[in-house]
């Protein structure tokens, strides 16, 4: 035979706002120095840096050829 149980006490739960909430303290990244790298990281690194610098070169080329700036050249 099943009790019946009368006892339910709802639990509840405020929201507050982030904007209305207490600041958390932030983290300090002073004195923590350089990450140590491996050789293959630093190599990795370097590669997406110069991929970048030359796509970025190459957008400015095609922005600035779509706008006729290489028009007189040809």
């Amino acid at each position: 035979m099943a009790t019946l149980q009368n006892s339910y006490q709802p639990e509840y739960f405020s929201v507050v706002h982030p904007l209305d909430d207490v600041p958390e303290p932030k983290c300090s990244s002073e004195g923590l120095g350089h990450i140590a790298m491996t050789p293959a990281v630093r190599i990795s690194l370097m590669v997406l840096r110069g991929y970048l610098i030359a796509m970025s070169l190459m957008l400015g080329y095609h922005v600035l050829d779509l706008a006729g700036a290489f028009h007189g050249l040809k």
